[in-house]
């Protein structure tokens, strides 16, 4: 999608995104975009017109990167379910890492804009449908071997994700406690990272065979 732009167009689309992840729909000003991005605001409204067009296609942009962040390492069955479950907690937690902001955005601009939520819905499509399908006759399997206990696909979903984005919901916070606490700030993710995943792996841990 970046190569349909060129470096102007994306100047202006990348400080769009931070200006809006950081401030929201509201708070944001093509003024301020502009300046961030290097260049007049005359050129931004040539290229984009309206501060709802740009707003758009930094929604879009991020409601494409929500789809694909969790569920994709979730569809490569060359890997075993523990391996797959663990790298889809990282990769979902490294996504986020990435993007800090993007869980306020969600709450703050997606959610409470009826027409926003109908485009997510749209774009994320049929994709949590199909995978928590598979992914349910996957557990059900590995639940009747004893390999794990029997849970829903859509709970052990839910545990991974809040487990990661309360993370971030709170990291303005969590991050000025982190130098005391951790050391670092990559000391305390790394940490809280390797936390998660343990507490999705024993969540699923079958105690009946013992």
């Amino acid at each position: 999608m970046a190569d349909a732009y060129n470096k102007t167009e994306l100047a202006i689309l990348n400080a769009a995104e931070e200006i809006f992840l950081k401030k929201g729909y509201d708070g944001a000003k093509t003024t301020e975009i502009a300046q961030t991005a290097g260049v007049t605001h005359a050129l931004l409204h040539y290229y984009f017109r309206t501060k709802e067009n740009l707003f758009n296609k930094v929604y879009e942009k991020k409601v494409d990167l929500i789809s694909h962040s969790l569920f994709s390492c979730f569809f490569d069955f060359s890997l075993p379910l523990h391996e797959r479950l663990k790298k889809a907690i990282e990769s979902h937690f490294d996504f986020l890492y990435d993007n800090p902001g993007l869980p306020r955005f969600v709450i703050n601009e997606i959610i409470p804009d009826g027409n926003r939520m109908e485009k997510f819905k749209n774009t994320v499509g049929t994709v949590p449908e199909v995978l928590l399908d598979t992914l349910q006759k996957e557990l059900d399997s590995a639940a009747s071997a004893g390999e794990i206990c029997r849970i829903k696909a859509a709970d052990l979903m839910l545990d991974i994700v809040s487990l990661n984005v309360f993370l971030f919901l709170m990291y303005p916070v969590i991050k000025e406690l982190s130098g005391r606490i951790y050391g670092s700030e990559k000391a305390m993710l790394e940490a809280r990272k390797a936390e998660n995943v343990k507490v999705i792996i024993a969540r699923l841990k079958n105690t009946d065979s013992k």
